[in-house]
């Protein structure tokens, strides 16, 4: 709301997991009557990028993900979205739901709250609401780190026959 929102919605829950978090928003979307949702590409959805998606389907909205423009012209949109080795432009109409990805918004249009706007935003409206039931239908089964890197073996500028012999002997890289 510091920099530019009128009000904001707030669900009173703990998400488990991205369905959780869907079906929350589903309900303030059905509720609020919203036609166009924009939801980012990675979100607190534990970064599964996978609640726009379930809000959508969730909802019977359309969705296009990965999206870097959109255009809306009434109840059209047009919205492009990065593929491998292109972009791919799409027509659809509202209701929609897009995840959004670095592009949709111009870096020069973006806002960084300043000391009046983080002021202001303490009198707007911030509606509260409780959470739905929902069932969570995902569990952490298993949490591995990564593999601990090997060590670094380091040789001198001068050393090119020892580089060589431990990239054909050791690493079998040559």
């Amino acid at each position: 709301m510091a920099i530019g929102a009128n009000e904001a919605i707030r669900v009173n829950a703990q998400p488990t997991d991205g369905f959780f978090v869907a079906k929350q928003l589903a309900e303030v979307v059905k509720n609020g009557g919203y036609d166009l949702v924009i939801a980012g590409r990675e979100s607190l959805d534990y970064n599964g990028g996978m609640v726009p998606g379930m809000l959508a389907g969730l909802l019977g909205y359309n969705f296009v993900n990965s999206c870097i423009e959109l255009k809306v012209d009434g109840t059209n949109a047009t919205a492009a979205r990065e593929i491998d080795g292109g972009k791919e432009t799409v027509a659809t109409s509202l209701p929609l739901i897009i995840g959004g990805q670095k592009g949709l918004v111009e870096e020069k249009d973006l806002r960084i709250p300043n000391m009046r706007g983080i002021m202001t935003a303490r009198t707007k409206a911030l509606t509260i609401v409780e959470p739905v039931s929902a069932e969570s239908n995902t569990k952490a089964v298993k949490f591995e780190k990564p593999a601990p890197k090997s060590a670094v073996k380091l040789f001198s500028a001068d050393d090119i026959d020892g580089l060589v012999n431990a990239l054909h002997n050791e690493a079998k890289v040559i």
